[in-house]
């Protein structure tokens, strides 16, 4: 979710060449169509939207997401197993540390969304395009699945497999009214320190992570402060717990709408080239197109003035 790379400058004749070319390699890859469409988007974009990497970004979610399902979930699974030596502070810091180690290291290979709401919210602001929101949720409800097998295998089915339900003492609409307005907060601040305006980079990450520790602090007695429909869903799937699930999938999605609006409200439509990058990656381009941006820049350094 980091938004701070730069895209390589095509505004020189060379430059525009070297798009030229990078967009007849497109429509040989994927047709007239498809080319057609990405060539309505800004240029800083088109690189983002070569399917070429979309095996390796969907791959990103999935292992981002198992990694966040088995830290969150694992968490609960040993705070039964070990009799309480885990402690709630612990039980909440681990998914948020989590999250904040996997956007550092794979942000700039998928967006690192690693929650369904985070993936549509992008999508609703036009950071991110309809037509991978799909695999992506795909990819991060597997992740999420394959977390709570290991698990189980590990462990056997332990405290549910770390499934969120309302805590005791607390109804379903408690439960349902703090997982909404958790996840406005969380797509609050993860649209907003992606936006250009914030341009705030990598450090994005420690206010996301930052986010989902103070939720669990003071809401997860409540609701498990879940805030995500994938991070729920794999531990209920495999435990077979699926009595209070709509909560963790209806609550959160309304909370990222909201968020939406309040961030339109805030900034306007969009979140700008770096709320884009930010949402979708900046995996380098193709090969050949490297070869293209590097002779741009030797040729720019050679006929710029001296100093």
């Amino acid at each position: 979710m980091t938004g701070d790379e730069r895209i390589p400058d095509v505004g020189t004749p060379s430059g525009a060449q070297a798009r030229d070319r990078l967009g007849a390699v497109v429509v040989a890859r994927h047709g007239v169509r498809i080319a057609s469409l990405l060539e309505r988007e800004p240029v800083w974009a088109r690189d983002f939207n070569d399917l070429a990497y979309e095996g390796r970004r969907l791959f990103g979610e999935l292992f981002g997401t198992f990694l966040l399902v088995l830290a969150g979930a694992g968490a609960a699974v040993l705070e039964t197993a070990t009799h309480g030596q885990i402690g709630r502070a612990a039980s909440v810091t681990a998914p948020a540390l989590t999250v904040l180690a996997v956007i550092l290291f794979m942000g700039a290979v998928c967006g690192a969304h690693l929650n369904p709401i985070v993936s549509v919210a992008f999508a609703l602001r036009g950071d991110f395009a309809w037509r991978r929101v799909p695999g992506y949720i795909a990819a991060q409800c597997v992740g999420a699945v394959l977390a709570a097998l290991v698990l189980k295998a590990a462990f056997g089915d332990v405290a549910h497999l770390g499934a969120t339900v309302p805590g005791p003492g607390f109804t379903v609409t408690q439960a349902f009214v703090v997982e909404a307005v958790l996840s406005l907060g969380l797509v609050s601040t993860i649209l907003g320190t992606a936006s250009s305006a914030q341009n705030i980079g990598p450090l994005s990450a420690i206010g996301v992570g930052g986010y989902i520790a103070q939720a669990g602090l003071w809401a997860g007695p409540v609701s498990g402060a879940s805030m995500n429909p994938a991070r729920s869903l794999g531990p209920a799937l495999v435990s077979v717990d699926l009595h209070d699930l709509w909560i963790y999938l209806t609550a959160p999605t309304l909370g990222a709408l909201a968020a939406v609006a309040a961030a339109y409200i805030l900034r306007g439509s969009g979140g700008g080239p770096g709320g884009s990058r930010a949402a979708q990656g900046t995996l380098r381009p193709p090969a050949s197109n490297v070869t293209e941006i590097q002779s741009t820049r030797r040729a720019r350094r050679r006929t710029s003035p001296a100093g």
